[in-house]
């Protein structure tokens, strides 16, 4: 009996030993796709395969969203204050973020988002939404994007969107490197100290 017991408590582990293995390196070689082609609040395209070779911090938010985006960007835009001091911000490393509500989150409208913030415009912290011309495609190519890092979404019907709650660090080949979560918990100097760290 004690070595049918132990038989079963090998074989559980060994399944979350597997199962913890699978989802590390599902998450460690999460790439960017290519087609990805977006537009920024300036209405300009945005293609992720002729980005500057930068490690990336990207958030998925959206302009509505009450609680956990704007504490995200807020708390980006004082982890953007510590790189700057540092001479990487820009250099080596720059900002996106990805609204998942393009229909709401016109170029405009997220334009606005980023004064709203005080988020400097200098060309490292780029904003990204649907083409107003192109929506469905682009709507498919924010989730294909979202996707990629297992960032989860969808509008319950009031817009209100329930989302996953991580932003994540990409290297210069738009490779995961690490989540961080978003929101109270977002660690400004733990995310410092990583990206720091990767440069």
């Amino acid at each position: 009996m004690k070595k049918i017991y132990m038989i079963g408590s090998i074989i559980v582990v060994l399944g979350i030993i597997a199962g913890i293995s699978f989802f590390i390196i599902r998450d460690m070689t999460s790439k960017i796709p290519d087609n990805i082609s977006l537009v920024t609040m300036h209405n300009e395209k945005y293609e992720f395969s002729k980005s500057e070779k930068k490690l990336k911090l990207v958030e998925f938010m959206y302009t509505h969203c009450p609680d956990i985006c704007p504490t995200t960007t807020q708390r980006m835009n004082l982890l953007k204050n510590d790189l700057v001091a540092e001479g990487v911000f820009g250099k080596n490393v720059e900002f996106i973020s990805v609204s998942i509500d393009p229909y709401r989150d016109t170029p405009e409208r997220m334009a606005k988002y980023m004064k709203t913030f005080d988020i400097e415009d200098d060309g490292n912290w780029t904003l990204l939404t649907g083409d107003q011309e192109n929506m469905k495609q682009d709507q498919k190519e924010i989730r294909e994007l979202a996707e990629t890092f297992q960032f989860q979404y969808r509008d319950p019907g009031d817009g209100f969107y329930v989302h996953s709650t991580f932003v994540f660090l990409l290297d210069e080949n738009n490779k995961f490197i690490k989540k961080f979560p978003m929101g109270e918990d977002f660690d400004k100097d733990d995310v410092f100290k990583k990206i720091m760290k990767e440069i």
